[in-house]
């Protein structure tokens, strides 16, 4: 069989013929030409389906009319096999991120900032009960040094005036809100 009557006999172009037959793809008699049942065997089980669809626009094999609508259609093929390959690239560049550092867990960042912010919230909670009797000691002589007369400034009321405010301060900042979104 010669190209061209191949070419019509695969529903191919005759280029493609020629390509199959570069690439080994057929099956040739000693004379050159083309031996149809062997080469069709051949370039079946060579030849991505995907690819033989599309050189065919569509259709099945010569003679057996358009290819019929719906889940064996070469376009949902080619849209689900597009949608795998850039799912996959996808997952890929996300694992590179991930590798780099760029990328961290959010259940696992959403729980170290709750914990450093526990950590803060805890500090100055303890705060005013820590330096109240310095703070108190620190203003009484710095008073008596000013007036020349002996101060005494209470720890407990300087601890609860302390402790007051640290509060009023802990629950402005209680009301920000971390997002990671």
């Amino acid at each position: 069989m010669s190209e061209r009557a191949y070419a019509e006999h695969a529903g191919i172009s005759r280029g493609a013929v020629q390509k199959a037959r570069k690439t080994g793809r057929l099956v040739l008699f000693a004379d050159g030409s083309i031996n149809a049942v062997a080469s069709d065997a051949r370039r079946g089980t060579a030849t991505d389906p995907d690819q033989q669809m599309r050189s065919r626009g569509g259709f099945g094999a010569a003679g057996d009319g358009p290819a019929v609508s719906g889940p064996g259609d070469s376009t949902s093929y080619i849209k689900a096999r597009t949608a795998l390959t850039v799912y996959q690239a996808q997952e890929r560049q996300l694992s590179i991120q991930k590798k780099k550092g760029v990328l961290v867990d959010r259940a696992r960042a959403e729980t170290l900032v709750f914990r450093l912010v526990r950590q803060e919230r805890d500090l100055w909670v303890t705060w005013p009960t820590r330096v109240a009797a310095l703070m108190a000691a620190q203003l009484s002589a710095d008073m008596e040094k000013a007036s020349g007369k002996a101060v005494t400034i209470e720890t407990a009321i300087l601890q609860r005036v302390l402790e007051t405010h640290v509060r009023e301060q802990l629950d402005a900042l209680a009301d920000l809100r971390v997002s990671l979104e």
